[in-house]
């Protein structure tokens, strides 16, 4: 089943309000949270050896990539924000 098919409802809820690009980057952010939401439960399980109150190594770098995934998407959605475009519309050079 596509993510389209599986978060349709959230899909249109947030394309109505936000428009389609943006609505669907927010329901990105989504399925970023969720994703570490539950690697950081993963987390607490999987304890460094060398620093017993940290996650694994590999743990961090997940957790590390995912935010950064979220953060890169929010500038997305502010530049869109700033600069509405109509759909089919060519982009604006940028000055």
């Amino acid at each position: 089943m596509s993510v389209l098919d599986e978060r349709k409802q959230e899909l249109e809820r947030y394309e109505f309000m936000m428009g389609v690009p943006r609505g669907r980057l927010a329901v990105t952010l989504d399925v970023i949270t969720d994703a570490l939401t539950l690697v950081g439960q993963h987390g607490v399980y999987c304890q460094s050896n060398r620093f017993p109150n940290r996650p694994a190594l590999d743990i961090e770098l997940v957790m590390k990539s995912l935010t950064d995934a979220k953060e890169l998407i929010k500038t997305v959605m502010t530049e869109l924000e700033r600069s509405p475009q109509t759909p089919g519309s060519p982009t604006k050079p940028s000055s």
